[in-house]
Formats: C-alpha cells, structure tokens, sequence
C-alpha cells in the first residue's frame, strides 16, 4: 500500500494482510477470461444479462499476423513468445 517498512517493523500489518485477502477472494471468483465474477455470471439467472462488444487489438492484431506467416514458412512456434512494441 505504499507504507515504507522501518527496520523492527512487521512487513504486513493486520490492514495489509486484510486487503491480500479480499483480493485473493475476488480473484477467486473471477472468470479468467472476461474476469466477471463467476458467482454472478455463472448463475442460471444471469443468462441474458450481459452484451458482447467485439473490439481489435491492433497489438495483438500484429502479433498473430507475424506468428501465422512465421508458422506458414515453416517455422516452428512450439515455446515461441510474441513481443509486440510500438512504433514511433
């Protein structure tokens, strides 16, 4: 949380564990996908509650062209990472 720890002092105090906690607990029930919570999104209920907006990452977009043609010319993309940097 920004605390600066003075020699003596505890690394987590009663407040820091308190919020890793409730983190741990939201990302828990997060969807790793869409990371809504699952609780709600999961429910039968909740079927037709939500909207999709289709969008392009033009970082990804680039990424995947250079991996598809790397792949394409024979390359082998087992273990290959893609690195994607702006121009400019």
């Amino acid at each position: 949380m920004g605390r600066v720890v003075a020699p003596g002092e505890p690394l987590w105090l009663d407040e820091d564990r308190a919020w890793a906690m409730a983190l741990a607990q939201v990302e828990r029930d997060s969807c790793p996908d869409c990371r809504q919570p699952w609780s709600e999104s999961s429910a039968a209920e909740h079927e037709f509650a939500y909207e999709a907006e289709l969008l392009r990452c033009h970082a990804c977009s680039t990424g995947a062209k250079a991996l598809n043609a790397y792949q394409e010319s024979g390359g082998n993309a087992r273990g290959l990472h893609v690195s994607v940097t702006k121009r400019g």
